[in-house]
């Protein structure tokens, strides 16, 4: 369903060439290390660049043109050993919209606690199914964790395949010794953020993720009012996940990525909509009502 889209929204281009599934900006900020070499911070944001961008993550075949865009941006806050660093990383991933330019955010999450060792001119190695690094295991999860929400907006649990693999890095990781892997190391981290979206208590969020997108979003050009009703109805179906884990942290990756979204999707709804849309996220996304209450006075 994905390359199908992606084939009616590109109609009309050719091009020969073929790139590998992501196309990610990456951006490494070192301001607060002193007394480093600087090359060394080029040099990684370099690597994980080509990491990213020229490795093949899945066994489909992407033209440039259909590579998800994404980005990394990685804050070094402590040099902890010869080679070893402390930060945090920002990950966000957008789609596009059918027939409109316009791109729609899938993700825009924090992970606050990257620990990883690097050595300026050492080639970044990733073994699918085998623990290698820290730092191509961060890497290599949210590659198929991006992926796995993209195919996920354009068919019912169509990223099945590319969450179980984020899965996969997570286990390989668990004795690693670094934070973000286990459990119990955070109620906000990379185990929570994928094994959440293969539990049974999250199956509305995945159904969420797609008609949000495929019959919402990718509709509205063609007629606003069905798009509007599909994505409400989407939200609805939250409730299911909001009644049994309240405030869970899925649902709060989800809405910081579609709340200023879903505000303007809304500012052009009907009165009753707004009534209704404002009525649900209050309840299941209190965090962002300040937010919400534009719903019902703007135009």
């Amino acid at each position: 369903m994905r390359k199908l889209f992606i084939i009616l929204f590109i109609i009309g281009t050719c091009k020969s060439s073929f790139g590998q599934e992501l196309n990610c900006q990456v951006q490494v900020i070192s301001s607060q290390i002193a007394g480093t070499d600087k090359r060394v911070f080029e040099s990684m944001q370099t690597a994980i660049f080509e990491f990213i961008n020229t490795r093949k993550w899945t066994n489909e075949t992407f033209k440039i043109e259909e590579r998800i865009d994404c980005s990394i941006l990685i804050n070094i806050t402590d040099k902890i050993g010869t080679d070893e660093f402390r930060g945090t990383l920002q990950i966000q991933a957008r789609r596009p919209v059918y027939k409109t330019s316009y791109n729609t955010a899938l993700l825009n999450f924090n992970d606050n606690d990257i620990t990883f060792k690097y050595l300026e001119s050492q080639p970044l190695e990733f073994v699918e199914n085998t623990y290698t690094s820290n730092l191509t295991s961060i890497l290599g999860f949210y590659a198929y964790y991006l992926i796995g929400l993209d195919y996920d907006s354009y068919s019912l649990n169509g990223g099945t395949p590319y969450l179980q693999k984020a899965l996969a890095v997570v286990n390989n990781s668990q004795s690693s010794g670094y934070q973000g892997w286990k459990a119990f190391d955070s109620n906000k981290n990379r185990y929570w953020l994928v094994n959440n979206m293969l539990d049974a208590t999250f199956v509305s969020l995945r159904e969420c993720m797609y008609n949000f997108h495929r019959k919402g979003l990718d509709v509205m050009y063609d007629n606003k009012e069905n798009g509007r009703t599909a994505i409400l109805q989407s939200l609805q179906d939250l409730k299911n996940v909001h009644q049994v884990k309240p405030l869970s942290f899925s649902l709060q990756v989800f809405f910081i990525a579609k709340a200023d979204e879903i505000v303007n999707i809304f500012c052009g709804g009907f009165s009753d909509e707004k009534v209704k849309i404002s009525t649900l996220l209050n309840e299941i996304d209190p965090t962002n009502s300040n937010k919400y209450t534009k719903i019902q006075t703007c135009q």
